[in-house]
């Protein structure tokens, strides 16, 4: 009989924690129970329905903080699914279920990594911490957010923080997040005059006003990006006008647009040059802005080095440093710890049907989180 890895057995036992966002389903009592013998103290930070749980052992500097959500998004269609998504199963080697992706397999490989490393090193250095929260894959208000505010006020100073999302891309281990864009996005409202087809000069068409605006921010080059980031891009995800005949001009037009943007530019320079260019048109407008993040940069230092030489070492892996992607917790966190990085399993069936790790790569995640911690804090 195949003996089963610590790191299976704890990535199983969070799987099977039903904690579709904003629910924990459990899976922070777990955690807590799980490094209960390890002399880690626990702080429950409710707020509203959201669970996050603050667990260090030590008081010393430096303080490693492992962070990460237990949530994860539904599941979809059951029927869709060759197992069961909060069943955890293996199948040739690989573990399915839903957060074996994003992100449990993760957090699993931090605590047993946390708990061989205590094993076998019971007097080290510094401090080790988790940070986890039930609202990452939400609205992330009452999450890692509120944690760090609370963070603040109490001056708990956090010197190097990996986060656990799926970073990688083709192979595992191949890319570290040091940093992520910008999110800004804007609900616009152009305002014509409604009228008939037949009669254009006594309407004003904001379908027109919207195709003249699309060319001109299709052409505008918001800045040529940086060493770590692109340049920043303007996508539109919906275009919407007013509910009319075939032979009626609408009044107005309802556009989405979002935009994902670098540390050359504040979401303040992309207001006031949008609704520059918004002038340009002569037409009435209503526009609500919604930044959901601001971007972020953790310079290669102390913390990027140690991974990349932990994971070369450990699967022979050259990682590259990048900002791409969407937005996670790290942009919380890197604005209150001295570096913070992302690195996690493959990201190519995060949020999919049959979400998947492979457990080879799980086992070597655990490796890597383990030398890591050998590297900071002996």
């Amino acid at each position: 009989m195949t003996n089963i890895s610590n790191v299976e057995v704890i990535a199983k036992n969070l799987i099977e924690k039903e904690s579709i966002t904003p629910k924990d389903g459990g899976c922070q009592e777990y955690i807590k129970n799980e490094l209960a013998d390890y002399k880690f103290k626990h702080e429950n930070i409710d707020v509203e329905n959201v669970k996050n749980i603050w667990l260090r052992k030590g008081s010393c500097e430096p303080l490693l903080v492992f962070a990460g959500h237990t949530d994860v998004v539904p599941p979809g269609n059951i029927d869709e699914w060759n197992t069961d998504p909060f069943k955890a199963e293996v199948k040739s080697n690989v573990l399915y279920g839903r957060g074996a992706s994003d992100m449990k397999s993760s957090i699993a490989s931090m605590v047993a990594a946390t708990q061989r490393f205590i094993d076998n090193n019971p007097n080290h250095k510094g401090s080790i911490g988790f940070l986890l929260t039930s609202d990452e894959e939400g609205p992330a208000k009452y999450g890692t957010r509120k944690v760090i505010e609370k963070f603040k006020r109490e001056k708990i100073n956090i010197d190097y923080c990996i986060v656990g999302e799926p970073t990688s891309s083709k192979k595992f281990g191949d890319t570290i997040k040091n940093g992520r864009r910008g999110s800004l996005t804007g609900n616009l409202k152009l305002i014509g005059i409604q009228g008939h087809i037949a009669y254009p000069d006594l309407a004003k068409n904001p379908i027109h006003f919207a195709g003249n605006l699309i060319s001109k921010l299709n052409n505008y080059e918001w800045d040529a990006g940086n060493k770590y980031f692109p340049k920043t891009s303007l996508q539109i995800s919906s275009i919407k006008s007013d509910e009319v005949a075939s032979n009626m001009i609408p009044r107005s037009i309802d556009i989405v647009f979002n935009l994902r943007f670098s540390n050359e530019l504040t979401q303040d320079d992309i207001k006031i040059k949008f609704e520059e260019i918004l002038s340009s048109l002569d037409c009435q407008y209503e526009i609500i802005w919604n930044c959901s993040a601001e971007p972020f940069i953790t310079n290669e230092g102390k913390l990027t080095k140690i991974l990349q030489k932990v994971i070369k070492e450990t699967i022979g892996v050259n990682s590259n440093l990048s900002t791409t992607g969407g937005t996670s917790d790290a942009r919380f966190i890197s604005k209150h710890a001295k570096e913070t990085v992302e690195f996690g399993p493959l990201n190519q069936t995060a949020h999919k049907v049959n979400e998947n790790i492979n457990l080879k790569d799980l086992d070597n995640l655990e490796k890597i989180y383990y030398a890591a911690l050998c590297e900071i804090l002996l």
